[in-house]
């Protein structure tokens, strides 16, 4: 069985939303157990992970989020549920999901990747470095699995049947875990050289992505109670996204010096998830 035939054998879009975002979660945790096995990390490669992933959130932005939320409002007009014009819903919820990631960012402590102390984000706070590192990397995991729970909830509305597929919402969740896999890593190992053990590095690196399958149940629930948000809900995923791509992914990979590096890790990122959605959506 074929993982698409998989999850069109389970009925609940909710569960097949929960299987997505556990399956990002399990990546998430494979990358981190790298720390197991290295010694040290070399810091071109964390860079070149950091911009993959950028590339894959930017691509999965717009080819899982954004065009499928333009359709969905051309769909809503053809049906005469909505007279707006295609582009409104999706520039709306674009911004909201922005500003939701912007207001996370200054009411949550936190501190980048790469960050020293003094850099650390949002309110003054006595939690300790690691707590603070993981929940900059909490905060950057929830667009993801809200992407991945809308995708799965948009799957049990008839009128958007020819909008969103199973092999793209399938194909997003594929997308999401592929970078966090090299993302887990890139957590795991700052957290061992900071000097905790192999074992609290992995733990604490797995642990920041387990807001995904919470957030990808939450997403697939709303949609499904208020399925009319379909074009909102798909495009706030997306701006949440590329919030966190412009503020904290591309500026982390950028900011080692391997410059080409990082780019061309991003380049790379955004051909994976493009092909993913084209191929399966």
């Amino acid at each position: 069985m074929d993982i698409i035939e998989f999850f069109r054998s389970i009925d609940s879009p909710i569960q097949q939303a929960l299987y997505a975002g556990l399956f990002t979660w399990i990546l998430t945790a494979l990358g981190a157990a790298l720390v197991f096995f290295f010694k040290s990390s070399n810091r071109k490669i964390l860079d070149a992970a950091l911009g993959f992933t950028g590339g894959v959130m930017i691509a999965a932005s717009f080819w899982s989020l954004i065009a499928p939320a333009i359709t969905a409002v051309e769909v809503q007009n053809e049906l005469g549920q909505s007279s707006l014009p295609s582009f409104l819903p999706p520039a709306i919820g674009f911004f909201l999901g922005a500003l939701f990631m912007f207001i996370l960012d200054k009411s949550i402590p936190h501190l980048h990747i790469f960050g020293k102390m003094k850099e650390a984000e949002g309110p003054k706070s006595d939690l300790k470095k690691t707590s603070l590192l993981v929940l900059a990397i909490a905060i950057h995991n929830i667009p993801e699995g809200l992407a991945v729970g809308v995708a799965f909830g948009a799957l049990i509305i008839p009128e958007f049947a020819n909008v969103y597929t199973l092999g793209a919402a399938v194909a997003l969740g594929i997308g999401i875990g592929i970078q966090n896999f090299p993302e887990g890593f890139a957590v795991s190992m700052p957290l061992k050289r900071a000097g905790f053990s192999r074992r609290k590095s992995w733990m604490w690196g797995q642990l920041s992505a387990i807001v995904e399958p919470i957030f990808a149940v939450i997403g697939a629930a709303l949609v499904m109670l208020v399925w009319p948000i379909l074009p909102y809900a798909l495009s706030f995923a997306a701006g949440a996204m590329i919030f966190i791509v412009v503020e904290e992914v591309i500026p982390e990979s950028q900011r080692g010096g391997n410059t080409d590096i990082a780019t061309m890790g991003l380049i790379g990122g955004f051909i994976v998830m493009m092909s993913l959605d084209v191929a399966l959506g």
